[in-house]
């Protein structure tokens, strides 16, 4: 198989822009917001090279931009856009409508602190509170998932025509520089068929989109949606694994590491897995059985790999960087429930880490495994610093 054929330092930002570039979108309307801003600011680069030729609308909100990209999905084009924080939280309602028309827009979201007060650090809180808007999401680690991820995106969305959000956490992802390898664009165009919809805006074949409906047609329209969604975990892993074969990096939907013969797992998302990664090798190193699974689709819940990745553990440790008031950690109970009626459920942990971007330290994690131990299991999250 081919290799991709060169290395570049890139922010994690730079590499979704890559990624989007790669994947070759006709529209890509978008609205400038910290921390996503370099990502528009690559994409104008690009275009002004002569290298991106899509092309780049900037309304006057991220409302607006949602606004822009669901009509251009839905004339057979590619659509990209990008945002965080407050700009997600603005998108709300067009993201239920671009779910229900089913466009299969990919979005990369900047995980950002939500007001108030106001704060410019990495939580998982905005695109969390989005989890029931129809649309699938990725949770990357690194600037290298994140431009692999974005094209696998594109290939998942467009099979299932549903929008997709591929999530970095701010700063520590965004910003932090690292070597990337960039694939050739004919690796890319054979991976990525064209985008050709089998319904789309079209005077020569007249269709209507987003008219009202019967109870009953709304229904079925809903359980198509679900249908659909049940179909992306394995669409999801045929994609990477798939990507796999063409580069030789493979993400995986979930991600065990050192788990094997591990009666401990941390299980989390995002940037936090580098960092517990480093904590697993300090704590086997000790004698410990630790290990991590990392979730990298979140929407829909992988919940059959989950399970089997954690079959036959005693003890979970969910860190969330997130927070939902009166409810706790979401990925915590977002596992209770996965793992309910499971034989021999593993005592479940909930630890709120991170949130607001708070450091935590592979010593920290440390410290969390060895107070879990020496604790009953956790039906609340509860707060860790």
């Amino acid at each position: 198989m081919s290799a991709p054929d060169k290395s570049i330092l890139l922010t994690g930002n730079q590499a979704v822009a890559w990624g989007a570039r790669l994947a070759r979108p006709k529209v890509v309307p978008l609205y400038p917001i910290t921390p996503q801003t370099p990502i528009l600011e690559q994409l104008t680069e690009f275009q002004a090279a002569g290298s991106f030729d899509a092309e780049i609308i900037t309304p006057e909100s991220e409302h607006s931009v949602m606004s822009a990209c669901i009509p251009a999905s839905l004339v057979g084009v590619r659509v990209f856009t990008a945002t965080a924080s407050q700009g997600l939280l603005l998108m709300h309602e067009l993201l239920h409508y671009a779910s229900g028309a089913r466009v299969p827009i990919v979005m990369a979201n900047v995980n950002r602190t939500v007001a108030s007060p106001w704060a410019f650090w990495p939580d998982q809180t905005d695109s969390l509170a989005q989890r029931d808007t129809g649309w699938i999401q990725y949770y990357v680690e690194s600037a290298q998932e994140a431009l692999d991820t974005v094209i696998q995106a594109y290939r998942v969305a467009e099979q299932v025509l549903i929008p997709t959000m591929v999530n970095l956490d701010a700063f520590y992802v965004s910003h932090a520089m690292e070597p990337v390898l960039v694939p050739t664009q004919d690796l890319v165009d054979a991976y990525l068929p064209a985008f050709a919809p089998p319904h789309r805006l079209d005077t020569d074949k007249v269709e209507s989109w987003g008219n009202v409906v019967s109870q009953e047609m709304f229904f079925r329209h809903r359980q198509e949606l679900g249908e659909a969604m049940a179909r992306v975990p394995a669409l999801a892993a045929q994609a990477d694994h798939e990507w796999a074969q063409r580069t030789s990096r493979g993400h995986g939907v979930i991600e065990r590491y050192r788990c094997e013969g591990a009666r401990t797992v941390i299980v989390t998302m995002g940037s936090m897995c580098g960092t517990v990664r480093d904590a697993v090798d300090a704590m086997r190193e000790a004698g410990q059985a630790v290990g991590l699974v990392k979730v990298r689709l979140f929407r829909p819940l992988p919940t059959l790999g989950l399970r089997e990745a954690l079959a036959g553990v005693d003890e979970v440790i969910v860190l969330d960087r997130n927070y939902s008031p009166g409810h706790g950690g979401v990925l915590h109970q977002e596992l209770r429930a996965a793992l309910y009626g499971s034989p021999a459920t593993p005592r479940i942990h909930g630890l709120l880490a991170g949130v607001g971007g708070v450091n935590v330290s592979p010593a920290k994690i440390v410290e969390f495994v060895k107070h879990a131990s020496q604790s009953e299991a956790l039906a609340d999250s509860q707060w860790v610093r």
